[in-house]
């Protein structure tokens, strides 16, 4: 292993400025942070892309709530999808489910096909899932780049062993991106126990009320690491 990778969620400008400039890989762009994060408005969107060098994966949900979508709102995702790639964005972040605690394996493959070549992230709907390592076959062989989990726990650290597990079951065929409350106190302590080389961030620290990431603790998370040896 040569490189570990920090993604930051973020949820307005300044988060993503703080993102680029402490100097995380990637982030990933929703907004309404009350609703768990839904599809950003295309203007910031752009402006991203157009003005900040940083990898930028977009969040394509058109609600809060569950991860059960209509045929309405399966049909807006699509045209999100399309609009998102038309824009040249690099990566969106998707999950769609059955009403059963499934993945909706035909529309997440029918997802990807629309959002090829962008890279396609499987977002934390995944902890909703009733069988676990059946949703990462799944996903998998929808040609999903990657996972993002606390392990079907409330947070990563709780949800270490089932991390683990997923890594290893995944091996080199999908990345597992731990997340949730990912902080600079248990980033390195979370990456030796999963052997994750990507985990993810809100970099939100506790108290604070404008959901704006702290470029401080990204600097330190970042740090966290970077010290990790390499392997």
């Amino acid at each position: 292993m040569s490189h570990r990778l920090l993604e930051i969620c973020a949820y307005n400008i300044q988060s993503c400025n703080a993102a680029y400039q402490a100097g995380a890989s990637r982030i990933e762009l929703c907004s309404s942070p009350a609703e768990g994060g839904v599809t950003p408005g295309y203007g910031i969107v752009k402006h991203v892309i157009d003005t900040i060098a940083i990898t930028a994966y977009i969040m394509v949900r058109p609600r809060g709530g569950n991860f059960v979508y209509d045929q309405e709102e399966l049909h807006i995702m699509h045209a999100d999808i399309r609009q998102l790639k038309s824009m040249g964005c690099p990566g969106v972040v998707v999950g769609p489910l059955t009403a059963d605690g499934r993945v909706n394996a035909d529309e997440l493959k029918r997802m990807t096909e629309l959002a090829y070549p962008m890279q396609v992230t499987f977002h934390k709907a995944f902890d909703r899932v009733a069988e676990p390592f059946v949703a990462l076959e799944q996903i998998i062989a929808a040609g999903c780049h990657r996972i993002l989990t606390s392990g079907l726990a409330s947070t990563a650290t709780e949800g270490t062993n089932v991390l683990q597990q997923l890594i290893q079951k995944a091996g080199d065929r999908i990345i597992i991106m731990p997340g949730g409350g990912v902080r600079s106190s248990n980033i390195r302590q979370l990456a030796d126990a999963t052997g994750a080389v990507e985990l993810h961030s809100s970099a939100i620290l506790p108290g604070t009320t404008d959901n704006t990431s702290d470029i401080g603790e990204i600097k330190r998370l970042v740090e966290g690491l970077s010290a990790i040896p390499k392997g």
